[in-house]
Order: structure tokens, then C-alpha cells, then sequence
């Protein structure tokens, strides 16, 4: 019981619930290793005793916690309104909804304060307000908070004060999603690049009236011979991999002449070779060889010198970037000259704040400022990106992906170690899909260090993730609330949930996202904690429903009615971890999981169970008049003919009828390609994860100028315009509606309000209609092995 309290006050989980009616215990040794890695010494019953007695004496003596929030309602923007209703309400994190008054919702703990507490704010600008502040006309920002209670107990506190919602999509509509390595035009150098972003973010928005692009996450890789080429286990989630520069489009690249131009020329020669191989012989797409020729044709820019005006454009991108830019670069030159395990640098340099680092920056001058151009050439790039979705009249533009984690050798965990959990990765925990839950091989960051630096990784990371966004879509955003810790060394069925401020995470990515004018995008999918969707939900965050797991799962389980969806939300038929449309409408899904040995259950069941449930899902789109005469047959046991072609424009023209506030469509779902991006339960060279080319439904690959003049590709988008109004090109800002009038325009008719407060191990109620859950069970994190 000791243990079990130390746990409960630092965000341990000593149990939790992997199904509805069971509640699986935490090993004690893994506790004691999760706090450990916490700075609490839990190793023996005395060492337990000790560290509950100070952490209870510190709470005793503390006057506010660690953080506290003020929400603050937009008053100026359309259909606010300050909320109307004082008190808590439940939330996934136990703390509630804070109270309200004035305009802003105050949390509870400064209503608790001792009679003459005397308070001081000093705003992130450095000003002061002390005395009784006027909490509604404090600037939006992270704050310092002194509390000093006349008994002589006194805080220093994070005080955020935040947008009640993120900006929100100002009007229904729809984009593309892709894997941009996948993208290949007949100018990429073996794999899809910004310039190809460029042209299909200009083409979609002009052509196809479309409001968003979404790509996956363009984050600095690990080097490494192979690297490893999962977008979803990065170096650094802060700064975006040069491997996606488009050469060519380098200023530099026209003034080069002599032997720079030569040199180049050679280059992109062999790049159009290594292009026709994944084009026309078949290949993989080869990360590691396309960056073997971009960074020779670098090196050579690099020599070229830069024009005045780019020349102090540089030099204020490098001012901009700081400390954080200069630690980028410092890693990227230290893993040229030692390699990417820290293991066999010099002692010293794996501290970046050490002498020896000093040292080795000024020796490596050359080098990062080689790196540094190459992030600010990057940079450049996903601006212009950026700018020519404006331009096409796109009403959200770029969406770009927030990996969960780092890659523990990576630049990000060099450089801020302390925010990270030593010997602990992330994953989750077994279910009834998994039995052995999963290790992504990712460091947690800590939840302590996080709150005593106000937040500053956390801050830093999203501003620099939104810095060319339209929206933010945040992969496993179950992960701001809490995550599946596994002590390194042990199984993942011996991990436990910690838990995070999610007031706080939430309050600095409607902060940073209401700096950006973003919408933001959480992958939900799974099973969900209660209490996790209405908490998104409240602050504007979008989530994510896939066709396929839009049931009635109250009542016996049929396909939804577009009606009742929920209209939080991206609304899509598949993502990069599922079957392609046309591969689920066909079935070949379960085949290739079938030669793959991924199936649990004898083929026979996978198929006639599959079978099924697009059958279900078919009769569906015919009832609804979304499959025209000659196209129904397949409803009726497959013996007429079917149009796959016909079936997934139905797909996409009935998540066009549900209220979602933005649509996607998977841009191979346009050429029929059957082949998933990444097939979870695999690695190595078991399936090519995240190496294939967009193909049509033979696997031929299909280039982006083929991709727009494809009539299949045409019709789909046609059929998802439908009825629409909008003209294509036509202009449509991003929305800040906040507030409680916002909050509920944006709930669907399935959407459920949050009642109850899920501790860990708490069993949850079954899945609420229209929430985008795969299935009513437990509290554990979704089965989605990533290829991480």
C-alpha cells in the first residue's frame, strides 16, 4: 500500500485493465524501476518509506501544484461565449474541467488558497502584475506564478494561459494523404520530395478544390547504413531530414558554373537513374542512396556562395534557431566524424553542455555550418509548400505528423537528456489482439522534467512543428494524457501506464496552435481511456474516424449511419498502418497476411469473417444510393460482377455525407494500389514498410504526373466533391471559433459526454456511437505496431 501511494503521487499506474472485468496488477519491480527513473528510490521497503515521507511533506508544504491553467474564451471571435456552468466535470486525467468566470475557466486550486496568499505573475514578456491579477486580461502565454501564503509557505508555478479551443477548419472539407517519400514525379532524385509536395499542394488545391494536403512526418532520421526508414522513429522531431530537398530548387543550384556545374550534372544523372529503377525496374525506393547523391550535390551548393540578401536570411534563421538549432547541427557533425552510437564517442561529448562539446564545436565549425544551411535550405522549401497552399485557395493547407517519440541515439535525446526518462521506452500493453503488447523503442519524456522547464521541450517542439503547418495532426495522441512505460531489458507486459498534466499538454497546444492559426489533428484510433475524446473534443482537437471501425457497437455492431458520425474529426476509409481501400474491398488484405504467416486464426474464418463485413458495409453504401444499377451486386453474395472502381468512390462519397469537419482521401486509393504502406507485425525484409512507390492496382508505379492525369484518380475526386459548393481555388481561413457555442458545433450526434474520472486500472464503460473506436474493450492503447 506504501508503494502503491509513493506511485499514485508521482502519475504511476500499479494496475490496469487490458479488457472490460479484468484488472491486471503492476509488478512491484516495475514500479520501483519506473520511479527510479523518476528520481524516486523505491528499491527497498525503507527506501519506499523515505521517499513517500518527503514527497507527502512536500505536497503538505506546497501551496499551488507544478502547473496551473487559465483558460481564457475569445471573446472577440465569432460564436464565443464564456462557458456558462462553474465546477468540475470529470476528465481522463482526474483534474477536471477547471472553473469559470470572467470569460476564463480557473482551476480550482487558486479558489483553495489560503485567505491573504499574496500573488505575483511575471508574464513571459517579463512583466509583473501583482496583487489580485484580473485573470481574463493576463496575455495568452507560459507564465511564472509566485504564490506566498502568510504562514510562510510559498510556490513558484507554471501559469499557461491558454485559448479555451484550437482554431478550427471554417468550413467542411476535404484533402489528400500521403507518404511524400511514396510520391515520385518524373523530377524526384528516387523518392518523393518537397518540390513534388509543391506541385500536388498547387495541382490539389486548383484543380481538385481540395483544402488540405497531409503528409507523414518529415523529421530528421537517425543516419545509419541502412537507415532505418520508419518516419515514425526519428532523430529529431524538431527539425525536418534534408533527405527531402528538392535539388533543383536550391537558388544556388543556377548560379553554380565550372566545375560545381559538372559535378552536378553528373549528379542528378544518376539520380534519374535511381528514379527509373523504382519507377520502371521494379526497385524499392532507397532512402540511403538518394541521400548518398543529394548530399554530394549539397556539398557542392555549400561551395557556392550566397548572395547578400540570402546571405543575412541565413544568418537570422541561425539567430532564430538558437541553442536548439546549434545542438541540432553539433549531433548531425559529431555522428560525420564518430558515428551514430554514443556509446563510441569520447568521453565528454555525450554531454552537450560539457567542455569537450565546446571544444569539438569550434573544431567542427565547418561542418555545422554546413548542417545549418541545410536546415534553413529545408526550412525554405516547406515554406514555399506552405505558401503555395494559400495561394490555391486551400482553406487549411499542410497537414504535417508529430511522431510520438524520438529514437533514443537520436539528436533529440542528445540534447535535451534531462527531459527524458532514462531506461524506459515507449509501447503498449497486451490486449486481446497483442499478448505480448509492444515496445516502440522510443524514451518517454518526463512528466517532472517537462513541468519544472515550463513545458519548454514541449513548446519548442510544437512551434517548430507548426512553424509551415496548416494543422498538426499528433500521432497516438492518447500519449498527452499518459504512456505505456517499459523499463529497458523487460518484456512490454511488465510496463506500466505514467501519467502526464494533460491540462497543461493540452493548454500549450492550443497556445502554440492558436499562435500558428492550426487546426489539430489527434489520432485516436483504438480503444480509448474514457474521458480521452470528450477532453479533445472540449479543446477543439480533431480526431480520427476510419470507415471500417465506425459501428454501433451498443447495438450489435452495424455500420454507422453517415449521420451520426461524429463531426470532430478527419474522416477517411484507411491510413498508412491499414489495407489500402480496393486491397479491403477485394480481400487481398487478409491474403498477404495469409503468405506472411500474420494470421491467427485459419485463413477460411479470416476470409469468410472478411467477406462479411464488406458485404455489411456495401449494402450499406447501396441503401443510401451511393452504388448506381449494375454496381450492386456484390451485396448479394458477389455473383454479379463488381465495380471496384465504383465501390470506392461510394466509400468516399459516404464519408462526404457525415458531418466530419475534414475528409481525407488516400491518394493510392485514387489508382487502386492494394499495398499497405506499413504492415504492422512485420520488420526487416518481411514486407517493404515505408519503401513503396504509389502504384495502380497491377503495382506498376505511378509518377505525380501521372497521378493528375489519371481519369480513375478524377472520378474518385469528383465523387467526393459531389454536391459541393465550393468553387476550386476559392479562398477559406482557418477558424478560431472557441468557446462553449464552438464546442458544441463541433460534437456529433455519436459524440458522449465525459462523466466519469478512469484511474488506472479502472474498467470503462463500452464505446460511446460514433467514436471511432475499433472495439469496446478495456482501457489500453490501440493494437498498432507502426514498424517503430
Amino acid at each position: 500500500m506504501t508503494l502503491a501511494r509513493l506511485a499514485a503521487l508521482h502519475g504511476v499506474a500499479t494496475a490496469y485493465s487490458p479488457s472490460v472485468g479484468t484488472t491486471v496488477p503492476v509488478p512491484d519491480d516495475t514500479v520501483a524501476e519506473v520511479l527510479a527513473a523518476l528520481d524516486v528510490d523505491a528499491a527497498t521497503p525503507e527506501a519506499v518509506r523515505a521517499s513517500l515521507a518527503a514527497a507527502e511533506a512536500a505536497e503538505a508544504a506546497r501551496l499551488l501544484p507544478p502547473t496551473l491553467v487559465v483558460w481564457r474564451h475569445q471573446s472577440t471571435e465569432p460564436g464565443s461565449r464564456p462557458a456558462e456552468r462553474a465546477g468540475r466535470t470529470a476528465s481522463a486525467d482526474g483534474r477536471g474541467a477547471p472553473r469559470t468566470g470572467g470569460g476564463v475557466e480557473l482551476p480550482d486550486e487558486l479558489a483553495a488558497l489560503p485567505p491573504g496568499t499574496e500573488l505575483t505573475v511575471t508574464t513571459e514578456h517579463g512583466d509583473e502584475v501583482s496583487g489580485s491579477p484580473r485573470w481574463e486580461r493576463l496575455p495568452l502565454g507560459v507564465h511564472r506564478l509566485r504564490a506566498r501564503a502568510r504562514d510562510g509557505r510559498a510556490s513558484l508555478t507554471t501559469l499557461i494561459v491558454a485559448p479555451a479551443r484550437v482554431p478550427q477548419p471554417a468550413r467542411s472539407g476535404y484533402g489528400l494523404l500521403v507518404q511524400l517519400y511514396s510520391l515520385l514525379s518524373a523530377r524526384s532524385w528516387g523518392m518523393g520530395d518537397l518540390g513534388d509536395l509543391v506541385e500536388l499542394t498547387g495541382w490539389a488545391g486548383r484543380s481538385l478544390g481540395a483544402d488540405f494536403v497531409q503528409v507523414n512526418p518529415l523529421h530528421a532520421a537517425v543516419p545509419g547504413t541502412p537507415t532505418d526508414p520508419s518516419p515514425y522513429r526519428p532523430s529529431s522531431r524538431r527539425f525536418p531530414d534534408p533527405v527531402h530537398l528538392r535539388i533543383e530548387d536550391v537558388p544556388e543550384y543556377g548560379y553554380a558554373e565550372g566545375e560545381e556545374r559538372a559535378a552536378l550534372d553528373a549528379l542528378a544523372a544518376k539520380a534519374g537513374e535511381l528514379r527509373e529503377k523504382v519507377l520502371r525496374k521494379g526497385e524499392l525506393i532507397d532512402r540511403d542512396a538518394v541521400w548518398v547523391l543529394k548530399r554530394q550535390a549539397l556539398e557542392v551548393l555549400h561551395r557556392v556562395e550566397l548572395g547578400p540578401g540570402r546571405a543575412a536570411a541565413l544568418r537570422a534563421f541561425t539567430e532564430a534557431g538558437g541553442r536548439e538549432l546549434d545542438d541540432h547541427v553539433t549531433w548531425c557533425a559529431l555522428v560525420e566524424r564518430y558515428g551514430a552510437e554514443r556509446e563510441q564517442w569520447p568521453e565528454g561529448l555525450r554531454d552537450p553542455r560539457s567542455e569537450r562539446t565546446e571544444q569539438a564545436r569550434r573544431e567542427l565549425a565547418e561542418r555545422l555550418d554546413f548542417h545549418r544551411r541545410l536546415a534553413w535550405l529545408t526550412d525554405e522549401q516547406l515554406a514555399a509548400a506552405a505558401r503555395t497552399a494559400r495561394e490555391s485557395g486551400m482553406g487549411v493547407g499542410i497537414v504535417h505528423d508529430l511522431a510520438v517519440g524520438v529514437h533514443p541515439e537520436g539528436a533529440d535525446a542528445w540534447a535535451r537528456a534531462g527531459a527524458f526518462a532514462a531506461g524506459m521506452s515507449v509501447g503498449a500493453p497486451p490486449d486481446a489482439f497483442n499478448a505480448r503488447g509492444q515496445d516502440w523503442g522510443l524514451p518517454p519524456w518526463r512528466p517532472d522534467a517537462l513541468a519544472a522547464s515550463g513545458y519548454a521541450p514541449y513548446r519548442d517542439l510544437l512551434r517548430g512543428m507548426l512553424r509551415h503547418a496548416g494543422a498538426l495532426r499528433i500521432d497516438h495522441v492518447m500519449g498527452l494524457f499518459r504512456l505505456w512505460w517499459v523499463p529497458v531489458g523487460r518484456p512490454p507486459t511488465e510496463g506500466t501506464y505514467v501519467r502526464y498534466d494533460a491540462d497543461a499538454m493540452l493548454a500549450v497546444l492550443a497556445l502554440e496552435a492558436h499562435r500558428a492559426g492550426a487546426v489539430v489533428i489527434g489520432e485516436d484510433l483504438g480503444t480509448v481511456e474514457p474521458g480521452v475524446r470528450e477532453a479533445l473534443q472540449r479543446r477543439g482537437v480533431l480526431g480520427t474516424s476510419v470507415l471500417w471501425f465506425e459501428r454501433d457497437w451498443e447495438n450489435g455492431g452495424a455500420p454507422l449511419p453517415p449521420e451520426t458520425w461524429r463531426a470532430d474529426c478527419v474522416a477517411t476509409a484507411t491510413t498508412h498502418d491499414l489495407p489500402s481501400t480496393a486491397a479491403r474491398l477485394s480481400g487481398d488484405h487478409v491474403a498477404l497476411r495469409h503468405r506472411l504467416g500474420l494470421l491467427t486464426r485459419p485463413l477460411a474464418e479470416e476470409e469468410a469473417e472478411d467477406t462479411a463485413e464488406v458485404a455489411e458495409w456495401l449494402a450499406c453504401l447501396n441503401a443510401r444510393g451511393l452504388l448506381a444499377e449494375g454496381e450492386r451486386g456484390a451485396t448479394a453474395g458477389g455473383a454479379a460482377e463488381r465495380d471496384e472502381e465504383a465501390e470506392i468512390r461510394a466509400v468516399y462519397a459516404f464519408l462526404r455525407r457525415t458531418p466530419a469537419r475534414m475528409t481525407g482521401v488516400w491518394l493510392p486509393d485514387g489508382v487502386g494500389d492494394r499495398r499497405p504502406q506499413n504492415l504492422p507485425g512485420t520488420w526487416g525484409d518481411m514486407y517493404p514498410n515505408w519503401r513503396l512507390p504509389i502504384a495502380d492496382a497491377e503495382g506498376r508505379p505511378v509518377t505525380l504526373e501521372e497521378l493528375a492525369a489519371s481519369p480513375r484518380l478524377r472520378a474518385l475526386m469528383d465523387a467526393v466533391r459531389g454536391s459541393d459548393a465550393r468553387v476550386p481555388g476559392s479562398p477559406g481561413p482557418v477558424s478560431e471559433l472557441s468557446g462553449t457555442a464552438a464546442g458544441a458545433a463541433s460534437a456529433g450526434p455519436g459524440t458522449a459526454a465525459a462523466t466519469v474520472s478512469a484511474a488506472p486500472g479502472a474498467i470503462p464503460p463500452a464505446a460511446p456511437r460514433g467514436s471511432g473506436t475499433a472495439r469496446p474493450a478495456g482501457d489500453t492503447a490501440p493494437p498498432d505496431a507502426r514498424g517503430r
